[in-house]
C-alpha cells in the first residue's frame, strides 16, 4: 500500500501537553481584548487558563490550556460558528505558530515550550507538517496518541490506550482486572479515551476529562459513588467529541477497545475485555 499523507495539525498539543500550573490569563496582554465567545467562556468557567492569539485574516483566535492540554480556536465573523484546530495560510506556512511567537514575544511564556519547539528555520517547520504513515494501523494509532485521554497508573509504565464508556460494565470490569496488579504496580498505564453513547455518559465524559483528579474521580466511580462522575451539562463536550470522532472513523464500535504498540513494534487492537491478560501486559512495548 502506498505511503499515506496527513496535514499535522496537532503538533502543538504534543508539545505541551505535559506543563502544569499557568500564570494569570490576561496579566500580560495590554491591549483590549474582545469578549470571551460562549465557549471559550465555558472552559474559562472550569478553569481553562485562555489567551487571546489575535485576528489574523479576520478570525478570532484563543487558545485554552486544561489539565495540561491546550486547544486551539478559530471564531469565525459573527460568531456563529468557530473551528478548532491550527490555522494555515494560502502558501502553507503555519499561523498559529507565529500567533504563538507573537504572544511570546509580548512577554507571555505560557507556550514557552511550543515556541521552543517551532524556533527552526522555515523548511524544517515545513517538513513537519505532513506526517507519512507507513500503514493504516500506523495512521489509527497516531490518532489515538493524540486523543483526549487520561491516565490511570504510573508515569513510565508500558503505556496501553481504551476506549471507555463511564457506565459500560465491560469496561469497570476491565479497569478492574488490571487496576491491583498492573495499575497500582507500575506494570502498566492504561490511558482512558472517556466516550459515550448517550447523553448521560457523555457529559459524563466531558466531567472526567475536565476534573483534576481524573484517576479518584474513576475508582469512585468503578466502586458505586454516583456523585462521583455527575452528568453535567453546563462542561463543553468537544474533547469527548472528539473522542467519537476519531473511534467511529476508524470503524469502532464496542467498549472497551484497547489499542497498543507491542514489543515487536507492531500496533494491536484488542475489542472488549483481554482473553489472555497476563499475556497482553507481557506484550506492551511503548511507555509513558
Amino acid at each position: 500500500m502506498t505511503n499515506c499523507k496527513r496535514v499535522f495539525l496537532s503538533f502543538a498539543v504534543a508539545a505541551i501537553g505535559a506543563m502544569g500550573i499557568i500564570s494569570p490569563s490576561f496579566a500580560q496582554q495590554s491591549e483590549v481584548l474582545p469578549t470571551l465567545p460562549e465557549p471559550i467562556q465555558n472552559l474559562a468557567n472550569e478553569g481553562a487558563q485562555i489567551r487571546y492569539l489575535g485576528d489574523d485574516y479576520g478570525v478570532e483566535a484563543w487558545v485554552t490550556i486544561k489539565n495540561g492540554q491546550e486547544q486551539y480556536f478559530y471564531v469565525l465573523p459573527g460568531r456563529e460558528a468557530f473551528l478548532m484546530g491550527v490555522m494555515f495560510d494560502k502558501s502553507g506556512k503555519v499561523v498559529t505558530v507565529d500567533q504563538v511567537r507573537r504572544l511570546r514575544a509580548n512577554g507571555d511564556d505560557i507556550l514557552d515550550t511550543l515556541a521552543d519547539e517551532t524556533s527552526t528555520s522555515a523548511s524544517t517547520v515545513q517538513e513537519r507538517e505532513v506526517v507519512e504513515f507507513q500503514s493504516p494501523a500506523e495512521r489509527m494509532f497516531y490518532d489515538i496518541e493524540n486523543s483526549n485521554w487520561v491516565a490511570l497508573g504510573q508515569a513510565g509504565a508500558p503505556v496501553m490506550y481504551s476506549f471507555i464508556d463511564p457506565q459500560c460494565p465491560h469496561c469497570h470490569a476491565f479497569v478492574d482486572s488490571i487496576k491491583d496488579e498492573y495499575l497500582m504496580k507500575g506494570r502498566a498505564q492504561l490511558r482512558m479515551i472517556p466516550i459515550g453513547f448517550r447523553d448521560e455518559t457523555r457529559a459524563q465524559a466531558a466531567f472526567l476529562l475536565a476534573t483534576p483528579d481524573p484517576q479518584g474521580r474513576w475508582y469512585d466511580h468503578m466502586a458505586g459513588d454516583e456523585n462521583a462522575l455527575p452528568a453535567r451539562s453546563d462542561i463543553n463536550q468537544q474533547g469527548v467529541q472528539r473522542n467519537l470522532s476519531i473511534m467511529q472513523s476508524w470503524k469502532f464500535n464496542v467498549t472497551p477497545l484497547i489499542v497498543y504498540r507491542a514489543k515487536d513494534g507492531q500496533v494491536k487492537i484488542v475489542r472488549g475485555q483481554p482473553k489472555d491478560l497476563p499475556a497482553m501486559i507481557n506484550d506492551l512495548g511503548s511507555r509513558s
